[in-house]
């Protein structure tokens, strides 16, 4: 009977320490952690392209204008409605990257 406890308490030693210090993850935490990651790398590589789609095109002054007029929170829709965050391959708009653009572009002076 004592074996059995020891092994038990051993265990859910380990187990406890296994989870909260040695790294140890779930399958659907790790892929949870993959995914924002992704996220993260698109959002990052994209938000510069979506920009210079935005500072590329014709009617630029304009667009930035009218960018600065819309109020901060909106400004992602903005870009999404202009087209600038939407790239060949994906069929609608980011709304990260979307909000990453319009942070780049209001930055600038």
């Amino acid at each position: 009977m004592r074996l059995l406890q020891g092994a038990f308490v051993g265990f859910l030693a380990t187990v406890i320490i296994g989870f909260n210090w040695g790294g140890w993850t779930l399958e659907s935490t790790a892929k949870q952690m993959a995914e924002k990651s992704a996220n993260t790398a698109r959002v990052t590589a994209l938000a510069p392209m979506c920009a210079d789609k935005f500072q590329q095109a014709a009617d630029a002054n304009f667009n930035m204008a009218e960018l600065k007029k819309v109020n901060s929170w909106m400004q992602d829709s903005y870009i999404e409605k202009g087209g600038w965050a939407t790239f060949p391959g994906i069929t609608t708009p980011e709304r990260g990257v979307a909000q990453a653009c319009a942070d780049l572009l209001t930055a600038l002076k």
